[in-house]
């Protein structure tokens, strides 16, 4: 066996003239000034021996700030120990003290520089990885290599409940572990309940173990007894698992000395698993803390009264939170029925002008000779029918937002006058002339191609560079179908509180209606095929019969198959037969009862349809 060199990581130098010879371990404990490895820290012991200095020098994981070395302690003794346990005269320690400045090889049959470098060897491997599930078996297998071992155990409980999350187990048969871990999980229990080792000179012997692993465990090939050790991995007072071994009693062993060795490596290992927790206990709270700052984000940017999570709505969250906050004149572009309204009050709601007058203002609704005192008002007497003095829309919305709806519908003569309110911020009353500042901001909206009428000469191209400061595009619904269930089950829930009904859910049929149709009235359109649906549906669930004949028809682009009467009347049989199976939860009968069929009928149409009512059972619902 090859000892670890005076400048390893695990022993600088070390040094044992008689057994009789006291090691004494100074005071000091150096924390190495370099960051280590994943975490670890590195404690240093100076051993004094007459003129001679030993350094142990043992890799660790790093304990929290304020934690006291209770661990540390019990390693430093174990190491003790270990160096007590050295024969006088130990050739392999002999020979690391006389050349000290070189690679020694120790002969063999040296436990002490044996078991050392076994520690060595340890330490490196709970740091090679940050998973504690890939480090068990190979620590275990090094056991193995080292002691003799014919089989090895390591568990690891959970910290809150004190169940066993990791159990690893080697020198048996494939598929064989957890038959193994099971056998002696009485005697691991035993150890990780009380915190105090268990010793079993012959296994065989034992009677808590399982009766299939008394006789192969009675003795190896060479007839001797197999002897059970099993020892606490402990963090200071806290249990955090159990490390045991089976070896043959060959009578070269020495059972207290083999514990002592397991405690030692079960202290190394407690550090490792803390510092596992520690670091599992971070990323999870880092996680939520990710989790919770990313749901804080998408409520913040999402309006409240806008429903959509798809990406191109998102992009339109994103913008509303961009000018929300500015006086900027904002452009809503997008097809009649998208929400245009909605992203207008959403960023009034968002604006420090949130607590101050919305007024909305439809440029199509009215005809050209009463939109301009409808906006800037009228004086007394200014024209026929003018009996008193009126504020216009400008005038109550000061302070607050302006919706223009319908932009690209306004008369010359009044877009006009709308670009002296843009520039100035001031207007005139219908019959005055004393101007009247306002501060109002502007939102408008439209569906129209406003470059096409600058061409036309239907829109003043400086009114429109005025008004597309800041354009945001509302998609349509046929651009966002990933949205589309949302507001569906959205204006169900709205409908169905209105009627005084109690609507469960939209069939699969239904669903696949509403997905494949192209709307082309967008988000208003389905609003209105589900508020018909829910006022014509007698139950709880709306079905495909339920919606608008519109929605049966294929889109014009489209080139239908055609179909007969048969094969549409199988196919609304199969989505009833569906719908009920699923409303009962796969019983048969009861799907039978709501449709007014027998169980013989029903079995028979299940059967010809090809339907497996067993996915519609509770326990298969979440697949259903």
């Amino acid at each position: 066996m090859t000892v670890p060199s005076p400048n390893s990581p695990f022993i600088n130098s070390f040094l044992c003239r008689n057994r009789r010879e006291e090691a004494h371990i100074s005071s000091e404990t150096n924390i190495n000034s370099e960051p280590p490895h994943v975490g670890s820290y590195i404690f240093d012991k100076l051993l004094t021996s007459d003129s001679h200095r030993v350094r142990v020098r043992c890799n660790r994981a790093a304990p929290d700030q304020g934690q006291t070395l209770g661990t540390n302690s019990a390693t430093e003794t174990g190491v003790q120990k270990l160096l007590d346990d050295c024969p006088p005269g130990c050739p392999g320690v002999e020979a690391m003290g006389l050349n000290r400045l070189s690679r020694a090889t120790a002969p063999s049959g040296c436990r002490v520089v044996d078991e050392l470098s076994l520690l060595f060897g340890i330490s490196y491997t709970l740091e090679s990885s940050l998973e504690l599930r890939d480090v068990i078996r190979p620590v275990l297998l090094k056991m193995a290599e080292v002691l003799g071992m014919k089989r090895g155990t390591m568990t690891i409980l959970n910290k809150d409940h004190g169940e066993v999350t990791i159990s690893e187990a080697v020198g048996l048969p494939a598929g064989r572990e957890e038959e193994y871990l099971r056998a002696c999980r009485e005697l691991i229990r035993q150890v990780t309940d009380t915190g105090q080792a268990i010793v079993v000179q012959d296994i065989s012997k034992e009677p808590v173990l399982d009766k299939r692993w008394m006789q192969e465990s009675r003795s190896d090939s060479t007839g001797a007894a197999v002897a059970y050790i099993c020892v606490p991995i402990k963090f200071g007072a806290e249990v955090v698992g159990a490390l045991s071994v089976e070896r043959p009693m060959d009578g070269r062993v020495r059972l207290s000395s083999d514990r002592r060795l397991l405690s030692l490596i079960a202290n190394v290992i407690a550090q490792t698993v803390h510092f596992h927790r520690v670091t599992q206990d971070r990323l999870l709270a880092l996680q939520r803390e990710n989790e919770r700052l990313q749901e804080q984000i998408q409520t913040n940017f999402r309006p409240k009264n806008i429903i959509g999570n798809s990406n191109a709505m998102r992009s339109v969250f994103l913008h509303i939170e961009q000018v929300a906050n500015s006086a900027t004149t904002v452009l809503i572009r997008g097809e009649s029925g998208v929400g245009k309204e909605l992203v207008a009050r959403a960023l009034h709601e968002q604006s420090p002008r949130k607590g101050k007058a919305f007024v909305k203002f439809n440029c199509a609704a009215l005809p050209e000779s009463i939109i301009e005192s409808e906006l800037f008002g009228h004086e007394k007497g200014a024209f026929t029918g003018a009996a008193s003095m009126r504020k216009g829309r400008f005038e109550i919305a000061d302070g607050g937002t302006m919706f223009l709806d319908e932009i690209g519908d306004l008369s010359p003569p009044t877009q006009v006058k709308l670009l002296r309110v843009l520039q100035e911020k001031e207007f005139e009353r219908v019959g005055s002339q004393t101007p009247i500042r306002c501060d109002v901001r502007i939102i408008t909206a439209t569906s129209r191609n406003l470059e096409e009428m600058i061409e036309r000469e239907k829109l003043r191209a400086d009114l429109y560079y005025r008004l597309n400061v800041f354009p945001i595009y509302v998609p349509p619904l046929r651009e966002r179908k990933s949205d589309l269930l949302l507001l569906a089950d959205h204006f169900v829930e709205k409908f169905s509180k209105n009627s005084g009904k109690k609507m469960r859910r939209i069939s699969t049929a239904a669903i696949d209606l509403l997905v494949s149709y192209h709307w082309p009235g967008n988000v208003r359109e389905l609003e209105n095929c589900i508020e018909r649906a829910v006022l014509l549906c007698p139950g709880d669930s709306i079905e495909a019969h339920h919606l608008p004949p519109t929605l049966q028809k294929r889109d014009p682009s489209e080139k239908g198959a055609s179909g007969t009467l048969e094969s549409a009347v199988s196919a609304l049989e199969y989505e009833m037969i569906v719908a009920e199976l699923k409303a009962c939860e796969g019983n048969m009968a009861g799907a039978a009862r709501s449709l007014g069929l027998t169980e013989r009928q029903i079995g028979l149409r299940v059967k010809r349809f090809g339907i497996d009512y067993k996915r519609f059972r509770r326990d298969d619902a979440s697949q259903a």
